[in-house]
């Protein structure tokens, strides 16, 4: 008979730790929280210091009574959940459901999965940190009060099956402002003078740069021609400046910087990346020599901290497999971020031995992939700095300034592993000058003025967007991927090629918040509540206090709102086009991927279409069809037939209205990481775009 009861979150984490354990331990998952606040009600006591009421979720019975039976059986019970605010109110409701003394030594913690960190937990349990639960005690509170609150407002005001909340009401507010600056944005015309110049065998490019040494912006063709008067054909280069310059690696992955990493570099999604890396600290089947084994540190982090262990087993692997130069001469020193909690440490492999390569066979394609994204930046940030050797060339031709920029990689430094990726999705590249000296006479190839416009501020894009809310201290490492899908689950929000719109029913709803409820859309009010529950988390604000400072003027403004807000109608806008199926007409209806259409006759008639664009173009398969966008099962765009299934051409590719001069055949706009070209289907003919 065993001694010891382990109660985890999952069954996955549970055969992880019961093998490192032995026969004297039983582990046992209580999957998730077993006690919460009811679904049916706010149960909040608001007239008796904000009282949670908690019951036995619906459906956890069977576990509890299960972990009870087993708790009579054992000497001692540890409580081992997640190593955060919402682990330590698991391990604190099951203390009160199984009679355990929360004083005792009963939590045991851990920020990885693997057996000397299991052996080391359990020789340090300790008492449940009541700090930690009223913490996350009162951001369920604080979230009852403002969601059983509003949401009933917003069900009996506009529709049904509506919800509001702080953290996802400002996401919103964020999407809806930046899709005004987008709508309201003028575009400014501003010209670029691009050069080709040749020395020898060898030519470069160059820009304009300005007039006399000054920089100099055209903003018409007028001005651009002005310029280009000015020129003769004696190119002299004026100046040479050539540099060496470090660049140091990025820090290892917190919970924010791996969900923009791994939507930029593997187009997860941010709710996707946080479900593989929990299977990853979990534990994954190495197969029969290792077994089950957690291959990640804890993925809910704000933290760039290594331990100095896991420090020196990468510096082992640096040297054993790149070379001693590719150690740092000095530690890094990186100071701290203060709206971090630095509660654990960064999300890194635990052990950096296990590479990509020797465990590829034991994990899924998309589990390699973000493991191989961890262990790659883990290792990339303990290693020195690269060196470039960067040319800056002046070349001069009647006072008009042409400027080249060239860098070469020196030493690769930490770039050998691992290059952070961008928003745009550019890679960088060496850009070599030729062996140019002040003084030398250059010959000109090609000048060639081109006309630009300003574009608007971006859509968001996920990974914006959970850079901008941590940015302004919005949330936490475990708030981000939930409230991005509650915003798209609501209707809120859609996603269009990546990047966040509003809806009509996200403008109004928020509208209604904002005339009645302004504080809760204020960004600085958010953050400073964020603060407030990190500050009692640190044991120095009473949680009460804290609430009911919130409630005071929180209830006033529900009074009013309950007698003021007005019912709105959202009117189905029609689609122009009758239903097949009965007759009724169509109508555009908002879901979680956009608009479609769907049968004004619902319930009775449950018809819908996805809304096809025409880009102007015949198809190149049938006599009679157009080339339309359509969206994949996933979202992807392609572009097909409008008379499927009768012609089912298709292409990923999107077809352009004019045959290939090489061989008349359908011509396709390539996206390439460089940008877009326009290639044959046929030949190989291309040509570049931008």
């Amino acid at each position: 008979m065993a001694d010891y009861l382990v109660i985890v979150e999952s069954p996955a984490k549970a055969k992880t730790i019961g093998k490192y354990l032995g026969k004297k331990y039983i582990v046992k998952a209580s999957m998730g929280h077993v006690i919460d606040l009811p679904k049916s009600q706010m149960g909040v006591d608001i007239e008796n210091n904000y009282v949670p009421k908690y019951i036995t979720i619906r459906g956890k019975g069977p576990i509890l009574k299960e972990l009870k039976a087993a708790a009579k059986k054992v000497k001692k019970i540890y409580l081992a959940a997640d190593p955060d605010r919402e682990g330590e109110a698991i391990a604190w409701h099951l203390a009160h459901s199984l009679k355990i003394d929360e004083n005792s030594n009963c939590r045991v913690v851990f920020n990885e999965i693997t057996k000397q960190a299991i052996k080391d937990a359990f020789k340090t349990p300790r008492p449940i940190n009541m700090d930690l639960v009223d913490a996350q005690q009162a951001r369920r509170v604080l979230d009852r009060l403002v969601g059983y609150n509003i949401s009933p407002l917003l069900w009996k005001k506009v529709k049904k099956g509506l919800s509001a909340g702080r953290v996802q009401s400002v996401a919103v507010k964020m999407i809806i402002d930046r899709e005004k600056e987008v709508q309201s944005f003028v575009p400014e015309e501003y010209w670029s003078i691009s050069a080709t110049f040749k020395t020898g065998v060898e030519s470069f490019e160059a820009k304009f740069h300005g007039l006399n040494n000054k920089k100099t912006e055209l903003k018409s063709e007028t001005e651009v021609n002005e310029v280009l008067k000015k020129l003769n054909d004696t190119f002299v280069v004026e100046s040479v400046k050539k540099k060496e310059r470090k660049r140091n690696p990025v820090l290892p992955f917190t919970t924010s910087s791996l969900q923009q990493e791994a939507a930029r570099k593997l187009n997860f999604r941010a709710k996707k990346t946080m479900m593989i890396a929990q299977q990853l600290y979990e534990g994954i089947d190495l197969g029969k020599k290792e077994g089950t084994v957690g291959l990640i540190t804890y993925m809910r982090t704000d933290s760039t901290r290594v331990s100095e262990t896991a420090e020196k087993e990468t510096a082992e692997y640096i040297v054993e497999n790149y070379g001693k130069e590719y150690l740092p001469k000095d530690k890094r020193q990186v100071k701290k971020d203060k709206k971090a909690q630095d509660a654990h440490e960064a999300i890194r492999p635990t052990a950096v031995f296990k590479d990509p390569k020797t465990i590829k066979s034991f994990l899924s394609r998309d589990q390699l992939r973000l493991y191989k994204l961890i262990w790659e930046r883990l290792v990339a940030s303990q290693m020195a700095p690269a060196v470039l050797d960067t040319m800056s060339v002046d070349i001069n031709n009647q006072g008009v300034i042409f400027r080249a920029t060239g860098s070469k990689i020196k030493f690769p430094g930490f770039m050998k592993v691992y290059i952070e990726g961008n928003d745009d999705g550019k890679k960088e590249e060496n850009r070599l000058l030729p062996n140019l000296e002040e003084g030398m006479t250059i010959s000109k190839e090609e000048i060639e003025p081109n006309q630009h416009f300003t574009q608007p501020p971006p859509r968001y894009t996920e990974a914006r967007l959970v850079k901008t809310l941590e940015d302004l201290g919005i949330g936490r490492p475990s708030t981000f991927a939930p409230t991005l899908d509650t915003i798209q689950r609501r209707g809120y929000v859609a996603l269009e090629d990546k990047r966040f719109i509003p809806t009509e029913l996200g403008e109004i709803v928020l509208e209604l918040i904002n005339e009645f409820f302004p504080e809760i859309l204020n960004v600085e009010f958010t953050a400073k509540m964020e603060s407030d529950l990190d500050s009692i988390e640190e044991g120095q604000t009473n949680w009460v206090k804290v609430i009911d400072h919130f409630y005071h003027d929180f209830e006033k403004n529900l009074k009013i709102a309950e007698e003021e807000m007005k019912e709105v109608e959202i009117k189905d806008e029609p689609a122009g086009e009758d239903c097949e199926q009965c007759g009724h007409e169509m109508v555009y209806k908002m879901g979680r991927y956009g608009k479609f259409m769907a049968c004004s006759n619902f319930p009775n008639c449950r018809n819908t279409k996805a809304i096809v664009k025409e880009i102007g173009v015949k198809c190149p398969s049938c006599d009679d069809g157009n080339i339309v966008e359509r969206k994949s099962k996933k979202r992807r765009t392609f572009f097909g037939c409008d008379n499927y299934p009768k012609c089912e051409f298709i292409s990923w590719d999107k077809p352009i209205a004019r045959p290939c001069p090489k061989c008349n055949e359908m011509l396709v706009e390539k996206k390439t990481k460089k940008g877009v070209h326009v290639q044959c289907t046929k030949c190989d003919y291309e040509e570049e775009t931008n």
